[in-house]
């Protein structure tokens, strides 16, 4: 049977339409597939900008599946999970993205600093440790050291939490000798006295002008029985250190009191307040005046100086009113409403709290609260 030549002269045409058609096809294909992409990674960011985080991460998840090789995709939606709380869903974004063999060091790095915000949120702190000790020596060490010294300081790793300050300290990232001083007394607060005194010291050497170390090592002498140390190393921060008179004013009140030293403290007191004045020292001029009417006195000078609702009650307490029997519920009512006047407040968060701390309980910043109460502010 001989071939006929015309099959061949038709199938030729045929067999390149039929190509370049599958060509064009592709090709179309191809540019749906990448307008997709953009479109639900806008769609998306639209939702994100509108507090719609769900629509968000729906889109994301879409645009992800559309080109599962974008890593800025899967950085979007890790971080969009963690906002959620989705911490478990974020850690799998950030693993895969860190599987990747094609994945550039500076994207690695990247993935591996958001795995660490990912642990640290859900309050695993010792994977968050692991993956920050991966972040040595890259870009992101510095706030990898932050974040360390953040969890040691959390679970009262003092020993870690001093090298890792030292490690910040000694790159020119900030001044660290008050935190150096604040992790001495914490290690002291629980040690026996004799150890509890060589940290105090070595804190005191550290950050002379930090008044916590010299407070504590003033309580401590106090507390074994000599207030006569006790007042001289009070008195001595008194100068020093003149924002701290405040919360000096009570301790070295009651050292004058116990070693016998009222005078020189009155004198040193009424010096503070005509250069200071506080409710505090106010306080410790009462307590150490010996005469009632004298110690009243004082405070309505201060009343005259400035007004304060905390002086005033103070004051009424020991006045006689021409209506003496409602003189308990007038005192009560003053009482109650000079209670919040008295506290102290966080100045990073406005937390506040019957006593001073050297570390918020609220934002965990330290030395944020001033030495003076609310109502002075």
């Amino acid at each position: 049977m001989d071939f006929d030549l015309t099959w061949l002269l038709w199938g030729l045409p045929i067999a390149f339409g039929l190509g370049w058609a599958a060509s064009r096809f592709d090709l179309r294909q191809l540019r749906i597939e990448n307008r997709l992409a953009p479109k639900a990674y806008f769609r998306g960011l639209n939702f994100l900008l509108n507090e719609q985080q769900d629509q968000a991460i729906d889109a994301f998840i879409e645009a992800v599946q559309n080109d599962p090789d974008t890593s800025e995709l899967h950085f979007a939606l890790g971080n969009l999970f963690r906002r959620r709380g989705e911490y478990e869903r974020a850690v799998r974004v950030h693993e895969h993205l860190l599987s990747r063999g094609d994945l550039s060091r500076a994207d690695r790095n990247r993935a591996q600093h958001a795995l660490a915000l990912d642990y640290l949120k859900a309050g695993l702190l010792d994977r968050a440790e692991e993956a920050l000790r991966k972040l040595e020596g890259t870009a992101y060490e510095q706030e990898a050291l932050l974040a360390l010294l953040a969890i040691y300081e959390r679970s009262r790793d003092w020993a870690q939490a001093t090298e890792i300050a030292r490690k910040l300290e000694a790159g020119a990232r900030g001044q660290f000798t008050g935190r150096l001083a604040h992790y001495l007394c914490e290690q002291a607060a629980a040690a026996p006295p004799a150890e509890a005194e060589e940290l105090l010291r070595k804190a005191i050497g550290v950050a002379p002008l930090s008044p916590r170390a010299t407070m504590d090592l003033a309580a401590l002498r106090r507390k074994a029985g000599d207030a006569a140390s006790a007042f001289d190393l009070l008195a001595g921060l008194l100068e020093s250190v003149p924002a701290a008179i405040p919360l000096l004013a009570r301790p070295l009140t009651e050292a004058a009191i116990a070693g016998g030293r009222q005078a020189p403290a009155l004198h040193m007191l009424r010096e503070s307040y005509d250069k200071y004045p506080s409710l505090d020292v106010l306080d410790g001029i009462a307590a150490l005046e010996t005469d009632p009417a004298a110690a009243r006195d004082w405070y309505v000078q201060h009343l005259k100086r400035e007004p304060s609702l905390v002086a005033a009650a103070k004051w009424l307490a020991g006045e006689k009113l021409e209506h003496e029997q409602f003189h308990p519920d007038v005192q009560r009512a003053l009482d109650n409403a000079v209670r919040p006047l008295t506290r102290y407040r966080c100045a990073a968060c406005g937390f506040e709290a019957k006593q001073h701390f050297w570390q918020c309980p609220g934002c965990q910043a330290r030395d944020s609260y001033p030495a003076r109460r609310v109502e002075e502010l």
